[in-house]
């Protein structure tokens, strides 16, 4: 058994690997409740092992995807040469430390002594780590990988191939320079500034003109096969950056200097209103991120003269350039699994350990998400009367009918089934579910449940066998992380779904990796000719539902009309909740 960590981290979680492939993968945000949950996995772990019927002395390995030694020299070179502020540099040290102390940490997470852990632990790079969660999970026996993010163990870009068992490193780009970086200095310039706010300033992008695409592209220049960034526009290199990693929330200060307010103009505070200058920012650096890793791909294409790519990082994340790259590099076939972030990288330390290091065969092929908890028929019941909630049980089929009836009526559906999610999306086992041919649906939900910027866009879950028919699709796209054209002969059915650039990221469903929501799918599709449905995560500004309870709590305290929760059907009329008979 070997267990992966991304500890001390945004993002921490927990894997747990066996002899017959992935036991559990879960982020410690399910359990904790706090968005991007840093420091070290606890929950996470122990529940991968409680899934399992394990306990800590059933482990054989433990990989932790930080390695404090790699690239040391490095490291040691460039903080003479900058002198780093001694706080930073604190923070950094004492981070080291943690990782270091990684079996006791994990001991002491299962209150059991030091003495308990008898596995063998490992330190897996960053981007190692990276590139294997893609390539050790993807149905490719030879590929061209990329990893490229912010900044894991001093490198922000890593790039090679995969062959079998083994990956092999053909180059990288070093600390200071990142196109994540990049993507987060502007993210804080727009008013932006929470941990993991990019993917609002891609949305936001759509609704822009690349009027600034020039000044951006003075912030960065291509150099050989990597890049750099003008670094007098940052200043994450020079006086460091305020950062926290320990348990809860991580925080990131500013990391751009005020060159940059002096070539693009005064920052937007966060609540300003958005203005046409915001909106064309951020088309202007969502046109030179796609501009460089595009390029960056077209020679790794060149170099390796493979055909198949497996793309990992927070940047993997960017669904709008993702969709450029079928149609505008040599690759014919990409994969990049769902927890493509800073939390697949504990899946990737665990399959290189498993692959890389122990040389173990390959079986693992992740076509589906749905890797976490699951709740049984009776824990889904005792959470309804818990809570006093009239609810009627289903079959399967029925359950569907009555569900998509719902939702055909302009109903907001909470979906919840089996194992949650593995990633930052809710597809179809912890969804809130509607009508896709309401143009007012989006609006709706905003006011409703969700809450959010009206500029960013909810996506379509479509069947698979028929996502041809309303998307400019080329195959599966199971993790909703592409971002493809919606036919023009069919944005005027399915509105809600259709961004402002006639774009939408898209889910296609299988009926043999979700059967229950494929089969709901199927009969919306029954009841109203389309085989579209809206689909957007479970929850309220809070992490997606985890627990039958949480499920309740987010119904209850939202204006939601219908809760599916395993078999069970609970209708809310008339301020009322009441089963539906």
């Amino acid at each position: 058994m070997i267990l992966g960590l991304n500890a001390y981290h945004g993002d921490a979680s927990a894997v747990l690997l066996s002899q017959a492939g992935i036991e559990c993968a879960v982020e410690e945000e399910r359990f904790s409740r706090v968005k991007h949950t840093a420091g070290f996995p606890a929950l996470a772990a122990r529940a991968c092992l409680a899934h399992a019927g394990m306990t800590l002395g059933d482990l054989e390995h433990v990989a932790i995807s930080r390695d404090p030694t790699a690239h040391l020299h490095n490291k040691l070179v460039f903080a003479l040469a900058h002198g780093h502020d001694f706080h930073a540099v604190g923070d950094r040290l004492t981070n080291m430390f943690r990782l270091r102390e990684l079996g006791s940490r994990l001991a002491e997470a299962f209150d059991a002594p030091r003495s308990g852990l008898r596995a063998h632990l490992h330190r897996i790079e960053h981007h190692r780590a990276h590139m294997a969660s893609s390539f050790f999970a993807s149905p490719f026996e030879r590929a061209a990988l990329m990893s490229i993010d912010g900044f894991g163990d001093f490198v922000s870009t890593m790039w090679g191939r995969g062959c079998d068992r083994r990956i092999q490193v053909n180059g990288r780009v070093e600390f200071p320079h990142s196109m994540g970086l990049l993507y987060t200095a502007i993210t804080q310039y727009l008013g932006f500034p929470k941990y993991g706010d990019e993917y609002k300033v891609m949305g936001l992008a759509s609704y822009g003109e690349p009027e600034y695409v020039d000044a951006i592209r003075s912030l960065v220049k291509r150099n050989g096969t990597g890049f750099s960034l003008a670094l007098e526009f940052f200043v994450h290199h020079t006086r460091g950056v305020s950062m926290t990693w320990a348990e809860g929330a991580p925080t990131l200060g500013d990391v751009f200097s005020p060159e940059l307010e002096r070539l693009l103009g005064p920052r937007r505070s966060p609540g300003e209103p958005i203005r046409r200058r915001h909106e064309n920012i951020a088309a202007s650096l969502q046109a030179v991120l796609e501009d460089v890793v595009l390029g960056l791909l077209r020679d790794l294409a060149a170099s390796t003269r493979l055909k198949d790519l497996c793309l990992a990082g927070g940047v993997a994340l960017n669904c709008t350039m993702n969709g450029r790259i079928l149609r505008e590099t040599p690759f014919e076939r990409v994969y990049i699994q769902p927890a493509a972030y800073d939390a697949g990288t504990a899946l990737g330390a665990a399959l290189y350990v498993k692959h890389q290091v122990l040389g173990q065969r390959r079986e693992i092929v992740m076509d589906h998400t749905y890797w976490g908890l699951e709740y049984s028929r009776e824990a889904c019941r005792a959470a309804l009367e818990q809570a006093h909630l009239a609810h009627e049980e289903l079959p399967d089929d029925v359950l569907a009918e009555k569900a998509a009836a719902h939702v055909a009526d302009g109903k907001i559906l909470g979906w919840y089934q089996g194992r949650f999610e593995w990633g930052p999306r809710a597809l179809g086992n912890r969804s809130i579910v509607c009508d896709p041919r309401k143009a007012s649906m989006k609006d709706v939900l905003n006011r409703r449940i969700k809450h959010r910027e009206a500029f960013r866009p909810f996506a379509p879950s479509v069947l698979e066998e028929t996502a041809s028919e309303y998307f400019e699709l080329d195959g599966p796209s199971p993790f909703m992380l592409v971002t493809c054209r919606v036919r023009r002969d069919q944005r005027p059915c399915i509105p809600a779904v259709t961004h402002v650039d006639g774009t939408a990221r898209v889910q296609t469903i299988n009926c043999a990796t979700n059967p229950r929501y494929w089969k709901l799918l199927k009969a919306f599709e029954r009841q109203t000719g389309v085989g579209v449905v809206l689909n957007t995560s479970f929850n309220e500004n809070e992490p997606i539902v985890n627990t039958p309870e949480e499920a309740i709590s987010c119904f209850l305290r939202n204006d939601m009309d219908v809760l599916v929760l395993g078999p069970f059907l609970v209708v809310r009329e008339e301020g009322q909740v009441q089963s539906h008979d």
